[in-house]
């Protein structure tokens, strides 16, 4: 699997202690399942149930692994920026889509929602989106 080649070695992996690490890919899987799945699917008994691991394991693995996928380090190789030729094409394809005057655009940003398993406690219409859940937004943003 390419993913766990990419963060295995990972320092968040290492560990001094006698007891040997989980493998890399079965952290990666229970991220991915956690990811796949919504309400009580993605709870942490469900998930330990799935996995054969603890909660207190699974809760370690996801944090592990995220902190593996945040790392700039990782980001840089993962989502790397658009060469010449793509911001030309993508310069290209603007002006053709929408107006001259944004083909030398300088910032395109795009988002999605993370829907929430509770209603916040603190704040909840805040978090109450378009479509009736609540939810974190995320945005990516390009800078060229």
């Amino acid at each position: 699997n390419r993913l766990v080649a990419e963060i295995e070695d990972d320092p968040v992996f290492v560990n001094n202690s006698q007891n040997e690490q989980i493998p890399v890919a079965h952290q990666v899987a229970v991220l991915l399942f956690r990811f796949g799945h919504s309400g009580n699917a993605a709870s942490l008994k469900r998930v330990a149930e799935w996995s054969g691991y603890g909660k207190g394991t699974v809760l370690l693995m996801t944090r592990r692994v995220l902190t593996a996928l945040l790392r700039p380090e990782f980001i840089k190789t993962a989502v790397p920026p658009p060469t010449e030729a793509e911001r030309e094409e993508a310069k290209q394809w603007v002006e053709e889509h929408s107006c001259h005057a944004w083909r030398n655009g300088w910032l395109f940003v795009d988002g999605t929602l993370i829907p929430l398993y509770y209603r916040p406690f603190w704040y909840a219409e805040a978090y109450f989106d378009r479509k009736s859940n609540y939810s974190l937004n995320i945005q990516v943003c390009f800078l060229w």
